[in-house]
């Protein structure tokens, strides 16, 4: 037996330990007839809570305060009950540090299918009565300080579970058939075989010992096997390798288990993606068919006794590997091309000679470690080599003119290091090279002549955060095929060469942060692709191209130069003319700082002209702030800013007014709440519609908050202020409430007026005179996307006492959702059939059962729900998450705009590609 290392890492989640029970979709045994001597109702129902009330002994947040007699049981928090017979089907009161015991009157709730008690802090036995909840199908009871053994009665009665998890507690003896992360003892038992719908089997960080019984074969739908933290001994059962399903399985730190791998188990485990078997005693060659497993992700075979040669592709990526990079690296085949050792915590200098033998890399990756030293010159010898990494450690020296000499290389990425000096111009020798990154060092000297004009560069040239100096060469009109162009955060010079007109593929260009000086040239403005521009702080004048506004910019940004005119002007002739003397027909909104009105300018374009009343207090300063946000930024989700107006009107008073782009589709105000039959669009705002303009305004309002030079704030997002174009994207307008913010000490640079936001829209603590904030903005966007998604605005008249649109959603989720879900937004086939299920349209075969068909018809529902499509459910259900994580009244709970984007983003991804 092996001394016991130090645990390796347990693959498939070891720490979260739950156990599928996929049963039968139809229970062929009626359940038992209840004796005429008690029959259970909702007055049981209503008796076995207050006993659970009971038992409870701390409750901080006053969760139950709410059960009381003043209030049906069924609207008491955390509880769900039947529609027709008001009997109790869920129990949710997770996360709310309730301490007590489990009450025994618990089993009375005889029609319960979810309980969930989880992240409390609940102590005692789990009482045996549970065991009488026949239908229950959810038990989760985890995250508590439970202790005694699993009830054997659950195992045997509740039979339509389809998950348990009481994983995180203290439970002792031996288990049944399930469960982990607690001190079970004893075997695996063989009638583990009978869950023919076994999904995951998770059972780690116990004291299980004896042998893998043989019956895990019948099995079929096993995913996950994990049975990693115990004293497991003897071979693995050959049919686990057989098991196409399986898509994780770690055996780690058991210490015991033998035999070897089967040669063909990447080619019978097709969907493996983890695979751990770290800390035993398995033997024999590593399988070369592993590599046949496209999804793996993860293998940890440490501290066994495997032996023979490394196949053709070596990967230990993204796993907490230490020390040094080893010597007997060099014993690996010279045959070898591959070799991934990034993502680890490797330190020490990069030993050239270890990897020198190896002369038929082509791809080397090194990066995310903590490698220190300088690169070996000897890298040069690679002529194989296409892709190199070296990001983010801290490497220091020089660039080696060797690098040079690599004439297959496509990729080179040495950024964010400590390299010094200048760039070797032998790197244009890389005629092959895309994509060059060595961002972020500290590199000096002028840009060679020879590498920003290599016209191989098809993807990106970053020079970016070094200590680059003089002009940019007339070679950079070489970059015909260039994407993306970042010489950002240097300290180069000069004007901005006319040559780079040539550069007709860029479509990212990051220039701010240097000294640039002189005329800002037309050539800019001929960039036919740009989507990107950034040339914000350097020392550009005169005046801006006037082509440049007319380019179809995603993001532009001119601030902090010497710029003129960042916006052109526009005559009061001219706006007169064109909404035909402001007429009321042409009027299309109005707001406390002013008007906006239709008009079509002398060149046919459709402009929203916005008038501001400057007889209102801090209208003047609305102008400016419009002005101030809008005038030197693009994104596509911004209302695009075409000109504006400062003048004196025909009566002679001051005129001010904004002229927009106009958005053909209007507000997504009149899209939610239709006032006339002729504005009723909801029909045809979609599921994905709604999406998409969640998506947009995240992207807003992420650009805003942490990609402009100085932080925005808009302190106004409502639906009336999110307006849609012809393709239906949306664009965040109305900027008279936004306040700049610095960067340096994040104070309050300048305001409009002091009101912040709308009523219902606007963050809790803005009430109690907090500053403005990013915070306060996510909860307006929170707000928002549940509004779009419920139907329901913020100020309706349900919500009182209490009651807000953020507890409305959260008390319906998961099982109340189709209830608060506005019926616009779900395919027409959903809204006529399965939210009419329950009332009508479904019967039970027998009619004499009717307490029981009222439960089948709240599972039928519940069932329709997921299969109105699955993926919409599941979809829709994390993107009220989102919402409701935004409009927590703590703005330290919120989240970030930037995680919202990006997370809504994966959603769409998912839905699309399900």
């Amino acid at each position: 037996m092996k001394p016991h290392k130090s645990k390796s890492r347990a693959i498939c989640s070891t720490q979260s330990l739950h156990l599928f029970l996929i049963l039968f979709s139809f229970n062929l045994l009626r359940k038992q007839t209840l004796t005429a001597a008690f029959v259970p109702s909702n007055e049981t129902d209503r008796m076995a809570l207050l006993k659970f009330k009971q038992a409870i002994d701390r409750d901080p947040y006053s969760l139950l305060s709410s059960w009381n007699e003043t209030v049906n049981f069924c609207n008491w928090v955390g509880i769900t009950c039947s529609l027709r017979h008001q009997r109790v089907t869920a129990l949710n009161l997770t996360g709310h540090d309730l301490r007590g015991t489990i009450s025994p009157f618990i089993g009375n709730l005889t029609f319960l299918r979810f309980f969930i008690l989880s992240t409390n802090s609940l102590r005692g036995e789990i009482p045996q009565e549970v065991g009488h909840l026949r239908r229950l199908q959810v038990l989760d009871l985890s995250n508590n300080t439970l202790a005694g053994v699993i009830p054997v009665s659950l195992m045997m009665n509740c039979t339509d579970l389809t998950k348990i998890d009481i994983s995180r507690n203290n439970l002792t003896g031996k288990i049944p058939m399930e469960v982990g992360a607690n001190r079970l003892t004893g075997a695996i038992p063989p009638t583990i075989g009978n869950l023919s719908s076994l999904e995951a089997f998770q059972v780690a960080f116990n004291n299980l010992e004896g042998h893998i019984p043989e019956e895990i074969e019948r099995l079929k739908s096993l995913s996950f096997f994990n049975i990693a933290a115990n004293s497991l001994s003897g071979t693995i059962p050959s049919s686990l390798y057989n098991m196409s399903s399986i898509t994780g399985i770690s055996m780690a730190n058991n210490y015991r288990l033998r035999g070897t791998l089967p040669e063909n188990i990447g080619i019978t485990l097709p969907n493996l993606q983890n695979l751990g078997l770290g800390s035993n005693q398995f033997s024999g060659p590593i399988p070369a068919s592993l590599s046949n497993a496209s999804q793996l992700q993860i293998v940890s075979i440490s501290d066994n006794n495997f032996v023979g040669q490394v196949t053709i592709n070596f990967d230990i990526s993204q796993n907490n590997f230490g020390g040094v990079l080893p010597a007997s690296l060099a014993n690996l085949s010279t045959q070898l091309n591959q070799l991934y050792l990034a993502n680890n915590q490797l330190s020490g200098n990069i030993n050239g000679a270890i990897l020198e033998n190896l002369i038929n890399l082509f791809s080397l990756s090194m990066d995310d470690n903590l490698f220190t030293g300088t690169i070996p010159s000897s890298f040069g010898k690679f002529h194989s080599m296409q892709s190199m990494s070296l990001s983010r450690n801290k490497l220091y020296g020089q660039i080696p003119s060797s690098l040079g000499n690599l004439s297959q290389l496509s990729e080179l990425y040495l950024s964010n290091n400590m390299l010094e000096g200048s760039i070797p111009p032998s790197l244009g020798d890389c005629q092959r090279l895309q994509h060059l990154d060595i961002s972020g060092n500290k590199l000096s000297g002028g840009i060679p002549q020879q590498v920003i004009g290599m016209s191989s560069l098809s993807l990106l040239l970053n020079l970016s955060k070094n200590s680059l100096s003089g002009t940019l060469p007339l070679e950079v009109g070489n970059l015909v095929n260039i994407n993306g162009l970042d010489l950002s955060e240097n300290n180069l010079s000069g004007e901005i060469p006319a040559t780079i007109q040539k550069c007709q593929s860029l479509e990212y260009l990051y220039l701010q942060g240097n000294s640039f000086q002189g005329i800002m040239t037309s050539a800019l403005a001929s960039l036919s692709a740009i989507q990107h521009l950034d040339l914000s702080r350097n020392k550009l004048s005169g005046p801006v191209p006037i082509d440049l506004y007319k380019t179809p910019f995603l993001y532009l940004n001119l601030s902090y130069n010497n710029l003129e005119d960042h916006l052109p002007k526009v005559s009061y002739r001219r706006l007169y003319e064109a909404t035909g003397g402001f007429s009321t027909s042409n009027l299309i909104g109005s707001g406390g700082f002013g008007s906006v009105y239709k008009g079509i300018l002398d060149q046919g374009q459709s402009v929203a002209v916005k008038v501001f009343n400057l007889q209102q207090i801090g209208g003047s300063k609305s102008f400016i702030a419009e002005c101030n946000s809008l005038g030197n930024i693009r994104h596509r989700n911004l209302v695009k800013i075409i000109t504006c107006c400062s003048s004196i009107d025909y009566n002679h008073n001051e005129f001010k007014a904004v002229v927009y782009k106009f958005m053909t589709n209007g507000s997504l105000e009149k899209w939610l709440h239709p006032c006339t039959e002729s504005e009723d669009q909801t029909g045809n705002l979609s599921f994905i519609q709604r999406l998409n303009i969640a998506i947009d305004v995240a992207a807003a309002l992420h650009y805003l908050h942490d990609q402009c030079e100085t932080t925005v704030l808009h302190c106004d997002i409502k639906p009336s202020n999110v307006l849609l174009d012809h393709n239906m994207t949306a664009h965040l307008s109305d900027f008279g409430l936004a306040r700049l913010l610095s960067t340096a000490n994040s104070q309050t640079q300048s305001s409009t007026v002091g009101m912040k936001g709308t009523i219902g829209y606007a963050a809790p603590e803005y009430a109690m005179g907090g500053q403005a904030s990013k915070e306060g903005d996510v909860y307006s966007y929170g707000i928002l996307v549940l509004e779009m998604f419920t139907g329901r605005r913020p100020t309706d008249e349900i919500f009182e006492n209490g009651l807000n649109l953020h507890s409305f959603a959260e008390n319906a989720l998961p099982e109340k959702l189709l209830r608060i879900v506005d019926p616009t937004g779900v395919p027409r086939e959903v809204t006529e059939t399965e939210m009419a299920a329950g009332e009508d349209g479904y019967s039970n075969e027998d009619e004499k059962d009717r307490i029981e068909a009222e439960e089948e018809i709240v599972s039928y529902k519940l069932e329709r729900v997921r299969k109105m499509d699955d993926n919409m459910q599941r979809c829709l259900q994390s993107v009220l998450k989102i919402s409701l994580a935004c409009s927590m009244e703590s703005p330290r709970d919120r989240m970030n705009m930037a995680s919202v984007s990006r997370e809504l983003h994966r959603l769409k991804d998912a839905f699309l590609n399900s």
